[in-house]
């Protein structure tokens, strides 16, 4: 009578002596952990034991037979009771070479027939099938040595060799995993009369998904693209539409088309590999500690408590090209998957690009212009990736910002991510705005070059290399904050009631979908600017560059430090904005720490002052939180060159303007909450003694222009009068050109070449002031508003409207600003008696509309006097700063 192997009933173990030699020998190397602790208890009294493992391997036989005899299992390594089987146990796979294994793909149809042919014919027999899953140094933690986490476990078939060094490494943290028994009779029955062959198969597929589902749980979700999405993009119906087209149109065979395809897949997909990313992030962490003073994430428990049941899309700034490293890095160190990132085919260069793909980065062309086959191929491997739950990154602004500014989204990708859902809405989509803020850029000064039209340097591996002196400098702390998440079902929601609909059909593309696309594009954007970080390089940068010379008496500088931190403070832009805790004096030292600023020595007051190229360099620091004084900004303005206005006034204006300062600064108010944020800021202004408020406050009236608050006043006007003036450009070039004689483009490049000119004679330390994408930007909210549109021959025609614009221009550019850029704006010359009678006549209405409708003759006199005043200071040079009160 056999032997019958029971949980109840041990059997002796009848393996080789050497197999028993070899588990003696790697006893001292593993520590196993079993799973459950008592497998015993999953068991059925009785019934024969057959165990099935994922790979075939000598050191998992041994460290299975281990892990029974622990347990008080049957041994695996003991003839199958009532088969023909000399062992409990075979493998779904097996594992071929010595160093780099690969995987046989050959079914265990041969020990399966085996098992279901013992039961044929003895209705009372069963045999329980115990999945074993075996993983070795599953999961290192981040303080595991460096050479360990190349050999953890993770989702590729390994030689010998390699899975012996990863037992020698990793053998302590080994886990065993007993799954509930299957019993075989039980499955047979269900499966009715259906062939030995087909049955076979049938239990083979079930437990590769159960091998494969256990996996996921334990070390995480298979990410090695390479194997498992190419496949799936290839034989997505979408693409294999376009390899037909593509045949026929190029009229090449199928399979030559097909393997066209499947060239593109390869060049797309990352090859995302836990051992790469585990050793890179060593390697960062000691980049990270030369290259800068310490990294700071915020609200970054908010987004994590987010996250779960969501798929995630990470939606940085793009400043710097650290930015990716130190997202995917800071991630990682806190526990979280770190996101495929959507990188340009430009950074896929020799060594570096695999590098980063096996980090997680996934390539696209800059343009799919004339490839529709890539563009399909693209889009379906996007699909992929949000169909199965894996996070992404990538920037809506497409390239990095120059100028420190957040640039006009693109929503080429987001649409991407949008039409995926509607396809498959099985996983709600979240997108996840990060700011991420510097102190000192290493691309600085190849910014400050392209933006004076220098050339963008292609990147290579030599350039690559020659940019390696950067890392002898520091550069100071960065901070990533994240901001509020947006959902995408909401927005879906509001569009359209029956959106779901849409997924019937996967090349729809529904009327509201741009819409959608543009409305997230832009509240994107809105939310990482509601997340800035303010360091203390932005704080010297908003001071220092509102100064003729960039240099400012060391007492002033103190007195607008205070101001700035304490403006921040009573009047919260959002609630994840960041604020150095420095005081004024320790933002100053900082500054001169890093090299920012200078200390000039006086016997009357050192003077602090940033000179040269480190001005413009400035500039982009500046740019990052310009946004947060933008009311402010725009109070102060109002009083450059006026001493008086009325309350409404300065609204009035303020909502007429701020369309405009809302494009260029992705601004989170409408009209009216813009409208209550400039009344905040004017009683702020009031408490702190910079405007005096008269006529139950109505009126409003600064100090004069010797005095401090008016000087205070004056700073915090010019971050943003520079927008003004190129407002005021772009309309003056319309204006001298006239109607229907300008194209879009050559407005655009009439005023670029206007604002260069200006900077050069005036020395304006700001390589934005004439960027073509901001001017863009500007007459694109002129086309929106319907002030100017495009005629039928492609030119452009404008409004009465404009002419509203330059009267309240008036208002806040000084006579010589607005001259200055007549006389320089190309196009048919404006005779200057002209304009100064056209200014002369519209004096009254002008001063008129910026008292209450009420102001008496005597107010008005009154406004008379204060402007001979004003103007006899401006003349003079009586500030005692040396700068003009204009």
């Amino acid at each position: 009578m056999p032997n019958i192997h029971t949980a109840d009933s041990p059997v002796r173990q009848r393996a080789p002596w050497w197999f028993n030699l070899a588990g003696q020998l790697l006893q001292p190397w593993v520590r196993i952990r079993r799973d459950p602790a008592e497998p015993a208890a999953l068991l059925q009294a009785g019934v024969p034991v057959c165990y099935v493992i994922e790979r075939d391997g000598f050191s998992d036989a041994l460290i299975l037979q281990r892990a029974c005899r622990e347990a008080g299992l049957p041994n695996p390594m003991q003839a199958l009771a009532g088969t023909r089987r000399r062992r409990s146990v075979f493998a779904l796979a097996r594992r071929d070479g010595w160093i780099f294994g690969r995987n046989r793909k050959r079914a265990p149809n041969e020990p399966l027939r085996q098992l279901v042919r013992s039961l044929e014919g003895m209705p009372e027999r069963d045999i329980q099938i115990v999945p074993v899953s075996i993983y070795v140094g599953r999961a290192p933690n981040r303080d595991s040595g460096w050479f360990r986490v190349l050999f953890s476990e993770n989702w590729v078939v390994v030689g010998r060799f390699r899975r012996m060094l990863a037992l020698l490494l990793n053998g302590r943290d080994t886990v065993v995993h007993f799954s509930a028994p299957v019993s075989l009779r039980s499955v047979l029955a269900e499966s009715g009369e259906i062939a030995p062959e087909r049955f076979t198969r049938k239990i083979a597929r079930v437990l590769r998904t159960h091998f494969h589902r256990i996996r996921a749980a334990v070390i995480g979700p298979d990410l090695s693209h390479r194997r498992t999405v190419v496949d799936a993009v290839l034989n997505a119906e979408p693409v294999r539409a376009a390899i037909a087209a593509s045949a026929a149109k190029e009229k090449i065979s199928h399979a030559k088309a097909w393997r066209k395809a499947h060239k593109l897949v390869m060049e797309i997909a990352a090859d995302y590999s836990h051992p790469v990313v585990r050793s890179v992030s060593f390697l960062l962490s000691n980049f990270w500690n030369k290259l800068y003073d310490g990294i700071a994430m915020h609200h970054f428990d908010k987004a994590r408590a987010a996250a779960p049941g969501y798929e995630v899309v990470y939606v940085p700034s793009h400043r710097s090209h650290a930015d990716y490293l130190l997202m995917s890095y800071q991630l990682h160190v806190s526990g979280v998957v770190v996101p495929h990132i959507a990188a340009g085919v430009n950074l896929n260069l020799p060594a570096i690009g695999p590098i980063l793909r096996r980090g997680g980065a996934f390539f696209m062309r800059r343009s799919f212009t004339g490839n529709p086959l890539y563009s399909v191929v693209f889009k379906e491997y996007m699909a992929q990736l949000i169909d199965r739950g894996v996070p992404i990154e990538y920037f809506t602004e497409g390239t990095r910002s120059r100028t420190g500014r957040l640039l006009a989204p693109r929503g080429g990708l987001l649409s991407m991510t949008v039409r995926a859902f509607l396809r498959a809405p099985r996983r709600p989509v979240l997108f996840q705005p990060v700011y991420i803020g510097y102190e000192k850029l290493m691309e600085g000064k190849s910014y400050t070059g392209e933006l004076s039209g220098k050339p963008k340097e292609k990147e290579s591996l030599l350039g690559l290399l020659r940019g390696l002196k950067v890392l002898r400098q520091r550069y100071g702390h960065v901070a990533l904050n994240f901001g509020e998440p947006i959902e995408l079902t909401p927005l879906l929601d509001a569009a359209s009631a029956d959106w779901r609909a849409t997924s019937a059909d996967p090349d729809a593309k529904p009327e509201w979908l741009n819409s959608v696309v543009d409305k997230l594009a832009e509240q994107i954007q809105i939310n990482i600017n509601r997340a800035a970080d303010v360091n203390p390089i932005n704080l010297l940068a908003l001071a220092l560059l509102a100064t003729p010379k960039h240099a400012m008496a060391e007492s002033d500088l103190l007195a607008q430090l205070e101001l700035s931190k304490a403006m921040l403070e009573e009047l919260p832009y959002s609630d994840r904005i960041t604020l150095t805790p420095m005081n004024p004096a320790g933002i100053i030292a900082y500054g001169e720490q890093m090299g920012w600023i200078q200390r000039v020595q006086h016997p009357l007051g050192d003077v602090l002052t940033a000179t040269g190229e480190q001005a413009v360099l400035l500039s982009y620091f500046r740019n990052n939180v310009l946004h947060l004084n933008a009311a402010a900004a725009w109070v102060a303005c109002c009083f450059l060159n006026n001493r008086r206005m009325s309350r409404a006034s300065v609204l009035r204006l303020g909502k007429i303007i701020y369309p405009f300062i809302q494009g260029e600064l992705f601004l989170p108010w409408d009209e009216e909450g813009f409208g209550a944020q400039l009344q905040a800021t004017i009683d702020f202004f009031v408490r702190r003694g910079m405007l005096e408020s008269t006529g139950d406050g109505r009126v409003l009236e600064r100090a004069p222009g010797q005095d401090d608050s008016a000087f205070q006043l004056k700073v915090i006007a010019r971050s943003l009068i520079q927008a003004f003036e190129r407002y005021y450009i772009t309309i003056a070039a319309l204006a001298k050109n006239g109607p229907h004689t300008m194209t879009g483009a050559e407005l655009e490049n009439a005023c670029a070449l206007t604002a260069q000119r200006l900077s050069l004679l005036n020395e304006l330390s700001a390589p934005e002031f004439f960027d073509k994408a901001l001017f863009r930007g500007f007459i694109q909210k002129l086309r929106e508003r319907r002030i100017v549109w495009t005629d039928d021959a492609g030119k452009l025609d404008y409004a009465s409207a404009l002419e509203g614009i330059v009267r309240d221009a008036k208002v806040i550019l000084s006579r010589e600003v607005r001259h200055s850029i007549l006389k320089i704006t190309p196009g048919g010359e404006k005779d200057q008696a002209t304009e100064n009678q056209a200014d002369a006549t519209k004096a009254v209405a002008v001063q008129t509309s910026l008292l209450p409708e009420d102001a008496s003759a005597t107010d008005l006199h009154r406004r008379h006097v204060d402007a001979e005043q004003h103007e006899h200071e401006r003349r003079t040079g009586s500030d005692r700063r040396g700068t003009p009160d204009a």
